[in-house]
């Protein structure tokens, strides 16, 4: 599925019209977990969740998805109604280590290091909004010597409800950089970070860096969906934005 040169137009034009840039973590800069190998802390996340006797709260859905996120979800949605939260924390801290674990090898995405420094270079503030353990995220940022450019790294903390869609973790960015909705851009690669930056007033960039991605945030009526940094870093360089 194709990108149009009127996308990336599109994204130039947010990108240097912004004041600040919210990058999703896992795809916009890298791929934390590639090939499908979160299902590893899915399925301990499971085990868990068995051992502790409460393996009826997943759905058949939830007992195969590779998503560890969306096994989290799950004990999170029966809280209220049952004493799960000891549970929960135990989860949370699984999902968090296998995260760290997972962010000593994740593959960057291909030219978001340049488009990073190409940012910072005009002074936009720059801001992490993730799902997944803010510990991580730093820890691949450190260690790609690319957490100097961030003011917020913001993450999941003990209330999986209010993971994205709900548009906490991007307020919580706002707040910590000392700026407005409108100030802003988030650069994200799924429906639930676009529906989340609709939630907070943030203008959306998808990132799609295969036909099902593209079509999944198509679908989800995003407007603008690049597939590679490339593009805008090489207009940026050659003095075109």
């Amino acid at each position: 599925m194709a990108v149009d040169l009127e996308d990336m137009r599109e994204a130039e034009k947010l990108l240097w019209g912004a004041r600040c840039v919210l990058f999703d973590f896992d795809g916009p800069i890298c791929r934390l977990f590639p090939n499908g190998s979160s299902v590893d802390v899915a399925d301990q996340l499971r085990r868990e969740i068995d051992a502790f006797g409460a393996g009826d709260v997943l759905t058949e859905h939830e007992r195969e998805d590779k998503d560890p996120h969306v096994v989290l979800r799950a004990v999170h949605r029966e809280c209220e109604d049952r004493d799960l939260q000891g549970l929960l924390e135990a989860l949370e801290e699984t999902l968090t280590e296998g995260e760290l674990g997972a962010a000593r090898s994740a593959e960057l995405t291909r030219h978001a290091d340049a488009l990073i420094g190409l940012l910072a270079e005009r002074e936009l503030r720059l801001g992490v909004v993730t799902n997944n353990s803010p510990l991580a995220a730093e820890s691949f940022l450190e260690t790609r010597k690319l957490s100097g450019f961030f003011g917020s790294i913001e993450g999941r903390t003990r209330d999986p409800g209010l993971m994205k869609p709900h548009p906490d973790v991007i307020n919580r960015a706002l707040r910590a950089l000392h700026l407005r909705s409108e100030d802003a851009v988030m650069i994200g690669d799924s429906p639930s970070d676009l529906e989340a930056a609709n939630r907070a007033g943030v203008q959306f960039i998808g990132y799609g860096r295969n036909d099902p991605k593209v079509k999944a945030l198509r679908d989800a009526d995003a407007a603008v969906v690049v597939r590679s940094y490339g593009p805008l870093v090489k207009e940026a360089r050659e003095g075109g934005t």
